[in-house]
């Protein structure tokens, strides 16, 4: 039986995509092993938003040739988009972008017959919503469902348009079966994902949003569902009363704000401004007591000055986020912001990331304060330490003794330890507090 290992950079999308290919691969009669042993295919699902995913996704390349240097190697995903042809120079076997991914096996086959490499790298600007589908995840809880691909808002920073196409959004018919297949198989949380989530729909004719797709997944009777990174424009009055009403659905809103100087949102052509940001929060907050926000935000973009980044700082501390993911900023060649005048060093990039990572932390601990001594349904997902690790509907990271992988357990968070709360499983039926006007049931 031959063998296929895969390794997945970046976001949740390409998670997706992975375990699609890899159900490809498994239909087709492949065995999966792990990527650190030796395999007769590696497959490298790639990610270029910045710098660093480039870095990292050659690195995987070269440790699959050094591990088996016979193997077939297929790059695919964001990087093998962008380069397609240049990649070559790696000796994989298949190059395949953000496209094709459902004839993986077929495309590498016949590379293999003919004793040739094949680019199968092409427009993505026109094209539908690729048909992939997965009944499985890597995870035995959680499970990724992609339901939209592809983004057009350009933002001047921003690879992903160029190399993920134009807006396409899944059918409502196959978000629905989908999650039935997904919650038939004992996955217990559906988290939906997509490159720019908040568009879903708008390809569609404009009869279909994002509420619409949470419901059909929540008609599947899944136990909870998450929304992946959000735009805050969608934060509208309309869309959180329909989306409160959703008993399944998970209070932790991942907002993505990237700075919170008006002037830098400008240059990097968001489409808000940091008080529309701040109103979209307060928003959620006010719709779903005791929730998380979380966010993203890039430090020393080009022109970025020191009072830029102090409003980024002061709004981190105003909104009060559970979570937030820096990253200094990475030019990335073809887009408008690599030819900016005012780029700033690296060494100022980094240091300012660092500053605002030590904001974070202090923003993380004083929501978790407010969270400490609440009883809340975790999903416990691995052991860890000889504890076992699990999330919170906010997605508080908990460590707790007396459960298993698999249970949904109510857990008293007793303290934060500034990775994760420690708790205690409450097994004697303490009420699991609700969050606001919904009743949560296991949420």
């Amino acid at each position: 039986m031959p063998t296929v290992a895969f390794q997945t950079l970046g976001c949740k999308v390409n998670q997706y995509d992975t375990q699609a290919m890899l159900e490809c691969f498994e239909r087709s009669g492949y065995h999966v092993v792990p990527f650190s042993e030796a395999a007769d295919v590696y497959v490298v699902n790639t990610c270029t938003v910045t710098g660093t995913g480039d870095r990292k996704s050659m690195n995987a390349v070269r440790r699959a040739k050094r591990c088996n240097p016979a193997a077939d190697i297929v790059i695919a995903g964001c990087l093998a988009q962008r380069d397609g042809e240049a990649l070559l120079s790696t000796g994989a076997r298949l190059i395949i972008g953000a496209n094709h991914r459902a004839e993986v096996v077929e495309l590498l086959e016949t590379a293999q017959r003919e004793r040739r490499q094949v680019v199968a790298v092409g427009d993505i600007l026109r094209v539908p919503f690729e048909p992939l589908q997965v009944s499985a995840d890597e995870g035995h809880t959680r499970a990724v469902m992609k339901i939209q691909e592809g983004c057009d808002r350009y933002c001047t920073y921003c690879i992903i348009p160029y190399v993920r196409g134009g807006i396409r959004s899944r059918a409502i018919e196959d978000i629905r079966a989908e999650a039935e297949r997904l919650t038939a198989a004992g996955y217990r949380e559906l988290v939906l994902t997509g490159i720019h989530l908040t568009s879903y729909g708008r390809d569609l004719g404009g009869k279909t949003d994002l509420a619409d797709a949470v419901e059909a997944a929540a008609s599947s009777g899944v136990e909870r569902i998450r929304l992946g990174s959000l735009e805050p424009v969608i934060a509208t009055e309309a869309f959180i009363e329909r989306i409160r009403n959703i008993p399944a659905l998970c209070p932790q809103f991942h907002l993505a704000l990237q700075s919170g100087s008006d002037a830098v949102l400008r240059r990097m052509r968001r489409r808000y401004t940091r008080q529309e940001f701040l109103e979209a929060a307060d928003r959620l907050k006010a719709a779903f007591p005791g929730c998380a926000v979380t966010t993203d935000i890039i430090t020393g973009f080009p022109g970025e000055t020191e009072e830029d980044f102090g409003q980024s700082c002061a709004l981190v501390r105003e909104i009060g986020f559970a979570r937030i993911h820096v990253f200094p900023y990475s030019a990335r060649k073809g887009t408008p912001a690599a030819s900016m005048p005012d780029q700033l060093p690296r060494a100022v990039r980094e240091e300012r990331a660092r500053a605002l990572i030590q904001v974070g932390r202090q923003a993380a601990a004083d929501w978790a304060r407010t969270q400490t001594g609440r009883v809340r349904p975790v999903l416990v997902e691995d052991e860890e330490d000889g504890l076992y690790r699990g999330y919170t509907p906010e997605y508080a990271p908990v460590l707790v003794s007396g459960a298993e992988p698999g249970e949904l357990v109510p857990v008293r968070l007793d303290a934060w330890t500034g990775e994760a709360f420690r708790g205690t499983c409450i097994r004697d039926g303490s009420v699991i507090e609700s969050n606001g006007p919904r009743d949560i049931r296991g949420s």
